[in-house]
């Protein structure tokens, strides 16, 4: 993402995070946030950006940058630092560096935003753990009365392009002879 002439000024064109210049600098939105402005963006080097892309935080040596950039007068500076030391917190300088600072209220909610959303999420398994996605192919793991009708559906059916049931983890629906009804993930397996 190409970086703007204000964060261009606002970072002195290095990394907001570690200080790092010379290399790929990009332009950060910092989750939950999606718009492209630059209140709401963080200018970080190719190093950051990679390791933050891929969630992985065991460089610990190069994260020490974040007990300086955490008092950034930047927001969005301030906050993605929070996240990251929070990933960290199982390192006693990082959970020092949090317990040190205060940050404002609605600046601690950006930072957790993510994570709440993630939480409020609605994820639908099978009885094996296996993630479940819309247009899956089911297998029953045991005969299922089927109400409303005068049939059995048998363990082993196949229930093709199942649907999820958007707020409930523990159902989903299917067509079995033609009928569509709600089936209980506790009972499929997913087809591979």
């Amino acid at each position: 993402m190409t970086i703007s002439i204000q964060l261009q000024e606002r970072s002195n064109q290095s990394c907001e995070l570690c200080g790092n210049q010379g290399e790929p600098l990009h332009a950060y939105t910092v989750p939950p946030k999606q718009d492209d402005i630059s209140e709401n963006q963080v200018v970080i080097c190719e190093e950051c950006f990679t390791q933050i892309s891929v969630n992985n935080y065991d460089n610990y040596n190069h994260w020490r940058c974040l007990e300086g950039s955490i008092w950034s007068e930047v927001p969005a500076v301030q906050v993605l630092s929070y996240k990251i030391l929070n990933k960290l917190s199982a390192q006693d300088w990082a959970r020092d560096t949090i317990e040190g600072v205060n940050l404002d209220e609605n600046l601690v909610e950006w930072a957790g935003g993510e994570d709440a959303l993630e939480a409020e999420r609605v994820i639908h398994k099978d009885s094996y753990g296996a993630l479940l996605e819309t247009g899956d192919t089911v297998v029953l793991t045991q005969n299922l009365n089927v109400k409303g009708t005068n049939y059995i559906a048998p363990k082993g059916t196949i229930v093709r392009k199942i649907k999820l049931v958007h707020d409930n983890a523990e159902q989903i629906e299917g067509k079995i002879n033609g009928d569509t009804i709600v089936i209980l993930t506790k009972y499929i397996k997913k087809s591979v």
